[in-house]
């Protein structure tokens, strides 16, 4: 059965500059984030009045869910305990994106770049070389502005993995002699074998140094995130699919337009800014309901139960006619809840390894394999490659599974039977 053309001609306006100075900031918020820049803009404008829908009285007043909203109950009792929302991940590292560390504009767009492809672990999941192409830099320019993360906070920030993590700690460690720096250096660089160094004088010393490293380094914000609220809603009813915003969370906005004088043009120039505000809060609910109604014409299947499609995001780009960093700062840390779950709306931009095949789809694949492989047995990267090979009938290289399986923050199957034996102790 063909999927149903759902998309429907929805335009966004062209608008006034002002307007779209705000909107970029309103629609790259995620729905929590929405009320702080809005107060950001509005707090110096006489004409404006925000009404909270999220830090009002919770226990009588929080509005309820569509009764075919696929949102959990749960996420209303979560939100019904917070009462002040403190700034999230990627807000505070794109506020770290300033000189002197990254002083000139290419350099600021390598980093907002990289703040774009890290996960909610905090880790750097894209590949260098291929953001560096899209970019149009070289390859070696945009690495050593990643490497830069290891000044930042949370620290290990942007690392690819829990080894480089570590090390970007210890760059940034304070008070420590040349002696255990190189010592804890090694030890990281030889996890597996760091007992080798037993007997160097400073061997516990260095341990006790890297256990304060947190890991992921993305940590303490994972809990915080676990309360998500969906910005997209995808319901399925009799057959049908639609796509709403959900937009209870949003605060209210209106206007005094009452204290208007004729003649006074600092006022006239406010309510002009008010209207702009609301214009753009508007143009958001646009934008993030066509973006819904792309994903869901072109990943119809997936909704079905199948597998994600290859879908790149130069083509939700050129549909809005921006650049597809630009998209993808506004679909970033952002989310849609249908009936298979709640998922990240970058999940929906993947890869194609071949055909239809996505590389979504590949490491949903590993997953499932870990999760159910022998504990005494652990699969080998070969043995994974051999399975995805005979699942779904393509050529594809070791090293891709490696890659992939470090994306997911998989260790080594000899790690993993460690891991295992600790776990069974």
């Amino acid at each position: 059965m063909a999927a149903p053309k759902i998309r429907q001609n929805i335009q966004v306006k062209g608008k006034l500059s002002n307007t779209l100075k705000n909107w970029l900031p309103i629609l790259q918020s995620n729905i929590l984030e929405i009320e702080e820049t809005i107060n950001d803009f509005a707090i110096e404008n006489p004409y404006i009045s925000i009404q909270s829908s999220i830090t009002q009285d919770f226990s009588s007043k929080l509005k309820k869910p569509h009764p075919n909203s696929p949102v959990k109950n749960a996420i209303s009792d979560k939100i019904e305990s917070l009462s002040i929302q403190e700034k999230g991940l990627y807000q505070i590292l794109e506020e770290q994106i300033t000189p002197p560390l990254f002083p000139t504009e290419i350099s600021q767009k390598i980093a907002l770049d990289i703040i774009d492809n890290i996960n909610q672990e905090g880790y750097f999941d894209a590949d260098t070389k291929e953001r560096a192409s899209h970019l149009d830099i070289d390859a070696e320019q945009y690495e050593r502005i990643r490497q830069r993360f290891c000044f930042l906070e949370p620290k290990g920030i942007g690392s690819k993995d829990i080894k480089e993590c570590l090390l970007f700690h210890l760059q940034d460690a304070e008070n420590i002699s040349d002696d255990l720096y190189d010592l804890s250096s090694q030890i990281i660089n030889h996890l597996d074998n760091h007992t080798q160094y037993k007997k160097h004088p400073l061997y516990y010393q260095a341990l006790d140094l890297i256990k304060t490293f947190q890991t992921p380094p993305a940590i303490s914000y994972m809990e915080a995130d676990s309360c998500i609220i969906p910005d997209i809603l995808v319901i399925e009813e009799d057959g049908e699919i639609s796509v709403m915003l959900n937009d209870d969370y949003y605060p209210q906005i209106t206007i005094d337009i009452l204290k208007v004088k004729q003649n006074d043009q600092y006022l006239k120039t406010k309510l002009k800014e008010a209207k702009d505000l609301i214009d753009a809060l508007d143009m958001r609910k646009q934008t993030l309901r066509k973006i819904g109604l792309m994903i869901v014409e072109y990943q119809y299947d997936f909704f079905m139960g199948k597998d994600i499609k290859p879908m790149k995001l130069k083509d939700l780009a050129e549909e809005f006619g921006h650049a597809p960093s630009t998209i993808s700062r506004a679909i970033s840390n952002k989310y849609l809840e249908c009936n298979r779950g709640i998922f990240p709306i970058k999940n929906f931009f993947t890869t194609a390894i071949d055909g239809d095949t996505s590389n979504a789809s590949i490491k949903d694949f590993i997953n499932d394999l870990i999760k159910n492989e022998n504990k005494l047995k652990p699969l080998s990267d070969l043995k994974i490659l051999d399975l995805i090979e005979e699942k779904f009938s393509l050529k594809i290289v070791r090293r891709t599974i490696t890659k992939y399986r470090k994306q997911l923050n998989i260790p080594s199957s000899s790690e993993r039977k460690k891991n295992y034996a600790i776990s069974a102790q």
